[in-house]
């Protein structure tokens, strides 16, 4: 039915017109190949996207979008306050502000190949990693509070980094807006010993080696130089995310009812942004952002400890943090005239090109560094932002390699103590608390990472600066 819509707008950009209640057109961007593989519930669902009160544009899909729960996983979409837009907890998911965080360390493959083993045993021992995985740290109900309202600075107050790494991320590190009072007891009673925690499914830590360069230009003002070693952290806000969407979904879904929303499928659940109840997630997503961006700053003191311990030269340097479930006031020219917009980033990365007012002076010749996370047993990637981009996706691009496979089937298909030793012969350590996690995030349950890179450049919405290779891989 939608597939059949698709038109090709270039090689990497193809456009289904609004029909039926669709009140803009759907893009989407990826080559024939990755169109030709993309699951027909990519379309409908940003459709739906397309179809919701105040969106404005268009409903973006990402190359790497796959089925998710309401917005397809790698949608875009933002929404005008002004013309009644709406506000979607499923447009932003559960694992709000999950995200990714690149390292440099000033140390060059030999120097890790030596230890790597003595690394990846030291990595995982003090890296809580899992299901329900507890940090050292447990917050009172007043720092939970001040770790809401406050994100990494917070972090950094306790100790946890240094003050140098807030330029480095998102917002500097602090999400305005944060309304602690907005997040329930029980996400609180969830986070309360989580915070420098991992987590389990698709997050991970890896040490990894730039095995290219594509922009030197760029990658010299990166800090990044071929052979040298990168650590890539992702994760995000851990219990309390999940429980901020699991308390707001159903109030929403209320809420459309009352306001004539028609909801084609309830896991889009929304409500006006200038309503309570929208008013109310924005501020419990905000701290929720705080949440993931201080999981983060703390997982890096770790790391840089155990760097410390175990390769001393090393010079653990925060190269940037970003985050792909989101959504954030940003303003974007449309028509020619700038606008105020909740941008929705679902399974999507910010992209700022250069000169953005957002970004810290010393990368606004560059544009925002963009990290791409791959799989245990393939690339990962370093792009920058572009000013193309900006007007052709409200400044987004890709987040990863996106799933060709549900978790159920990778099972079926793999086991994890295969995988570990198909990795191991590859010269990959992978340290993970639960095999069964390792087969549901096998290599092969998901999508070529260099093809959807390729698509990400090719259509303008960012630039390839570097390629990373894993060499230790910590998972839950």
């Amino acid at each position: 039915m939608y597939a059949e819509k698709l038109k090709r707008r270039s090689d990497c950009a193809w456009s289904i017109e609004p029909f039926g209640h669709m009140q803009v057109p759907i893009v989407v961007f990826a080559d024939k190949p990755l169109i030709d593989a993309m699951d027909e519930q990519v379309y409908a669902q940003a459709a739906h996207v397309a179809a919701l009160p105040g969106v404005v544009q268009a409903s973006y899909a990402m190359p790497d979008a796959h089925w998710g729960y309401g917005f397809p996983i790698g949608g875009v979409a933002g929404f005008d306050a002004e013309q009644g837009g709406v506000i979607s907890a499923g447009g932003v998911g559960f694992d709000i502000a999950c995200g990714v965080r690149a390292l440099t360390t000033g140390l060059t493959y030999d120097d890790v190949e030596r230890c790597k083993d003595q690394l990846a045993t030291m990595l995982a021992h003090r890296i809580p990693a899992g299901v329900g995985s507890r940090g050292k740290l447990e917050l009172s109900p007043d720092e939970m509070d001040d770790m809401l309202r406050g994100g990494a600075h917070w972090a950094v107050s306790r100790g946890y980094g240094a003050q140098e790494d807030l330029a480095r991320i998102e917002e500097d590190g602090r999400m305005a807006g944060a309304e602690p009072r907005f997040v329930s007891d029980h996400a609180k009673q969830r986070q309360k010993d989580q915070v420098g925690t991992l987590g389990s499914g698709n997050h991970y830590l890896e040490v990894q080696r730039i095995s290219a360069i594509y922009d030197a230009e760029i990658a010299e003002a990166f800090g990044l130089y071929l052979n040298d070693i990168v650590v890539m952290i992702h994760c995000g806000s851990r219990g309390l995310g999940h429980q901020v969407a699991t308390d707001f979904l159903p109030r929403m879904v209320k809420a459309a009812r009352s306001e004539g929303i028609e909801l084609p499928e309830k896991e889009l659940a929304c409500a006006p942004i200038r309503s309570d109840l929208g008013r109310h997630y924005f501020g419990a997503m905000n701290a929720g952002i705080n949440c993931a961006v201080a999981n983060r700053q703390v997982l890096t003191h770790l790391v840089r400890q155990v760097f410390s311990d175990v390769l001393p030269k090393a010079e653990v340097k925060l190269l940037y943090d970003v985050s792909h479930n989101t959504c954030k006031v940003e303003e974007h020219l449309v028509d020619g005239k700038p606008r105020r917009l909740y941008i929705h980033r679902k399974g999507a990365t910010r992209a700022f090109g250069p000169g953005h007012p957002a970004l810290p002076a010393d990368l606004q010749q560059t544009g925002q560094p963009v990290l791409i996370g791959g799989t245990m047993g393939t690339s990962s990637y370093i792009l920058a932002g572009t000013r193309t981009g900006m007007a052709l996706s409200f400044g987004s691009c890709c987040h990863g390699a996106g799933r060709a496979m549900s978790r159920k089937q990778a099972t079926q298909r793999w086991h994890g103590k295969d995988v570990v030793m198909h990795l191991s012969q590859k010269g990959i350590v992978v340290k993970a608390a639960s095999l069964r996690g390792v087969a549901e995030e096998a290599p092969g349950a998901y999508k070529d990472v260099t093809a959807v890179v390729d698509a990400t450049e090719k259509a303008g919405l960012a630039k390839k600066v570097a390629r990373l290779e894993p060499l230790i891989c910590v998972k839950g």
